[in-house]
């Protein structure tokens, strides 16, 4: 099976067919899709202009979504080195239980769904690069009651999400599911009761 990189290479290769380039990028959300394959994909399409259902693009904006791709996992690479080692200090230091963010990192390890937008429609409009470093920001600091990538304020507690954990807290203005670990227990009992709100509405 094909890795993120030599996929990369055949995504830039003028001597490949356009429909094998194009492929090649949708294979390379496989390895790593912030947001899970589906909204991803729709996200590239639409900062590099062409059509999640083209099937012949612009190569140039094909090689413009792969660079967007490229920065944004650079991004979570290193992100995850500095997760590595200070898990290790910690468990030098005898801190062997993770905590909550270890416990969210688990289910995003590689970087697929680490903003994970259960409607693949609706997802943040930003660079990926750059949501992801609010996204890794927000984990590096103390809990707080707004949306980490957009700082919207309005989250609702959805279920069935189609990713683990199953359930959470939906930022209705960006659409990612919002990391319990970035959030006050105030914050995540509001979205509880917001969700119990639009039931009964």
């Amino acid at each position: 099976m094909a890795g993120f990189r030599s996929l990369a290479r055949q995504v830039r290769d003028p001597r490949c067919d356009l429909a094998l380039r194009r492929y090649s990028l949708r294979k390379c959300l496989e390895r790593f899709a912030p947001y899970g394959h589906r909204a991803t994909w729709d996200h590239l399409c639409s900062r590099a202009g062409f059509g999640p259902e083209d099937r012949s693009p612009d190569p140039a904006r094909l090689v413009a979504a792969l660079d967007e791709l490229e920065e944004a996992r650079s991004v979570w690479l290193a992100y995850e080195v500095e997760f590595a080692e200070r898990r290790k200090r910690e468990k030098h230091d005898g801190l062997r239980r993770p905590g909550s963010v270890d416990d969210w990192h688990r289910l995003t390890w590689g970087g697929f769904g680490v903003a994970w937008c259960d409607n693949p429609r609706v997802h943040p409009h930003e660079p990926l690069a750059e949501v992801l470093r609010r996204l890794i920001s927000a984990l590096e600091r103390e809990p707080g009651s707004e949306c980490p990538v957009c700082g919207g304020e309005r989250l609702i507690w959805k279920y069935d999400l189609a990713h683990e954990p199953s359930s959470g807290p939906v930022c209705t203005e960006c659409g990612i599911v919002v990391p319990r670990p970035v959030l006050t227990p105030e914050a995540l009992a509001t979205a509880r009761r917001g969700r119990r709100l639009l039931v009964s509405a």
